[in-house]
């Protein structure tokens, strides 16, 4: 049995936006327990120099929206960076979800070999369509995600690794 691009890429994209808006959800919900603002969550971060947990969040629905639609051939829309509260991580998050969503399959398969350029401020980096999913889009993508969870169990939000793997679908 073979997999497509299109089932290797956009259900993956899927599952762990999910997962992250879940993770979110969890943090919001143990910063009230605590008679915390949840919205400063946001500024979250393991170290000084890290980006703060609304950059890691953000780069995660990029690399998911960006990916998908590259592979598709066509230009990712944009999403500015500005959100400042949890609710507008969530209505990122769900932007995303439905921009992936919204891409043809037929439009990633067969796209293993389609040639993707990034302009990147050290220089181009070039990629065959998996390559560029494998080696680039989901490594990063599960990066951020684990960071935004690094950063909540940090500040001891009850998140196991189920919330990770299985998120809303996690046994309780």
């Amino acid at each position: 049995m073979t997999i497509s691009l299109y089932q290797a890429s956009v259900p993956a994209f899927e599952r762990a936006l999910r997962n992250l808006r879940h993770i979110l959800d969890k943090g919001a919900t143990h910063a009230r327990e605590r008679g915390v603002d949840p919205d400063t969550l946001l500024g979250l971060r393991l170290i000084d120099d890290m980006l703060p947990l609304s950059r890691q969040v953000q780069i995660a629905c990029d690399m998911a929206k960006n990916g998908a639609a590259r592979l598709a051939g066509m230009e990712p829309p944009a999403i500015a960076d500005e959100e400042a509260s949890l609710d507008q991580l969530h209505e990122r998050i769900e932007r995303t979800l439905a921009i992936v969503r919204g891409i043809d399959p037929s439009a990633i398969d067969g796209a293993e070999g389609r040639e993707v350029v990034l302009k990147m401020r050290s220089g181009e980096m070039r990629f065959n369509g998996q390559d560029y999913l494998t080696t680039f889009v989901l490594p990063n993508l599960y990066f951020h995600v684990t960071m935004t969870y690094a950063l909540l169990r940090r500040e001891g939000v009850p998140l196991g690794k189920l919330d990770f793997i299985a998120g809303p679908d996690a046994p309780a």
